[in-house]
């Protein structure tokens, strides 16, 4: 047990030597990078070596992009993105909510304004429209119905129809017109276009009790419940909503090969005129 004893603390001795020694070993390399003229020299070549490398990257035309460049860059991609410029949405008011904003269309607002209304992101409004273009785009026009019981989107709902063949329920829905079998004016269709759901539930529960699919232009106080697909955007302006029909017109005529429809539309200013029937635009 003694020798045991003595040899574990030689052990402990030693350990304690070496890690003295490894110390001190640290300090005079340590010491040394300071006073050693040698390893100062070192030292002064290796810096002097990084100055020249450093020179000669300077000298070399290296292509640089800037911050404000990419901005441009990416202002110049989102432009070719919109369907129509940035310019247009902004005056034709499509951005512009109401004080009501639902869970369903919190997502999209990107403020309110000082008065109170909220502020849809006219990025996304963007995006949407491009979505319901396509997908309307899959429909042919005798399975699809408009229903805007809103005065202020009857005139270009109505150009709409007359440009696209699809066929369009102003003023008057008839209610059953899609569920009951029994009504002379019963007929099927695949997809209603519903221009707000809290004006047109008439045409939206018809629609979703047989079944069908729905495109929604949805206001900031609209529930998206019920549609395959949605657009946001002001849906009780007559600029904002002749806007809408305006892109949907252009869009499903060029995506159907309709050139003599294409030919045939109006400029965007006659959607977005003002008439009597102009409600809420609020710039």
């Amino acid at each position: 047990m003694a020798k045991d004893k003595t040899k574990t603390q030689e052990e402990a001795k030693e350990k304690v030597e070496n890690a003295d020694n490894e110390g001190k070993d640290l300090k005079k390399e340590a010491e040394k990078e300071s006073t050693d003229p040698e390893s100062e020299k070192s030292l002064e070549e290796k810096k002097k070596a990084l100055l020249e490398k450093a020179e000669k990257l300077k000298k070399e035309k290296v292509e640089t992009t800037s911050t404000e460049k990419l901005k441009e860059q990416v202002k110049a991609k989102k432009k070719a993105e919109m369907l129509i410029p940035l310019e247009e949405y902004v005056k034709a008011g499509i951005y512009l909510g109401t004080r009501v904003v639902t869970p369903d269309m919190k997502p999209f607002v990107y403020r309110r304004r000082a008065d109170g209304l909220a502020i849809f992101n006219t990025d996304i409004i963007n995006e949407k429209l491009k979505e319901a273009v396509e997908y309307l785009s899959k429909f042919d026009a005798k399975d699809v119905i408009l229903v805007c019981k809103r005065p202020a989107g009857w005139k270009a709902a109505e150009m709409f129809s007359k440009l696209t063949g699809i066929r369009v329920f102003t003023k008057k829905y008839p209610a059953g017109i899609l569920t009951n079998t029994s009504l002379p004016n019963f007929f099927e269709n695949e997809l209603t276009i519903i221009t707000d759901h809290w004006v047109d539930k008439n045409a939206l529960n018809d629609t979703l009790n047989v079944k069908k699919k729905v495109l929604m232009i949805c206001d900031t106080n609209n529930f998206s419940k019920g549609a395959d697909k949605i657009i946001i955007g002001n849906n009780k302006s007559a600029r904002s909503l002749g806007l809408i029909f305006y892109l949907l017109t252009k869009g499903y005529c060029k995506a159907k090969g309709l050139d003599e429809c294409l030919e045939k539309i109006p400029n965007l200013e006659w959607w977005t005129e003002e008439t009597d029937q102009g409600a809420r635009f609020g710039v």
